[in-house]
């Protein structure tokens, strides 16, 4: 098993449970997300102006992405995947230098800082060397 499969198995388990949820409860995360997707659906004629389908859709991808990550096959797509969805989820969800109570604040940066630390993770994996085929003699 190589560092890449085992980083995969790692992360995939946060983006199909948060993706499961957005799935099922998009209602609780639309109020959060619609001045991103309002932003996109604006400036993008393709993306479309409910924020609950674009909560789903997010929420597909992030199930998908993660089930691919976690089991191997387009682990690299599936990292570009995860990567697309979690900037703009994590700009949304947790915009610490909104927050103006000390405690909220402080809960939403470590959040902001957690997705940071799993995005490294995913351009780590995006960006992974090619398995080389080795020379038999």
């Amino acid at each position: 098993m190589d560092a890449e499969h085992i980083a995969g198995s790692l992360l995939a388990p946060m983006f199909i449970r948060g993706g499961w949820d957005a799935l099922q409860n998009p209602d609780s995360k639309v109020k959060v997300a619609e001045p991103v997707t309002k932003a996109l659906s604006g400036r993008l004629s393709f993306v479309p102006d409910d924020p609950a389908v674009l909560v789903r859709l997010n929420g597909a991808v992030q199930v998908g992405g993660g089930a691919l990550l976690a089991t191997g096959p387009f682990r690299r797509l599936a990292a570009l995947l995860l990567i697309g969805s979690l900037i703009p989820t994590t700009y949304a969800g947790h915009a610490f230098w909104k927050e103006l109570d000390e405690q909220k604040k402080a809960q939403q940066q470590i959040q902001f800082l957690k997705n940071a630390a799993m995005l490294g993770g995913l351009v780590l994996i995006a960006a992974g060397r090619r398995k080389r085929a080795r020379r038999t003699a």
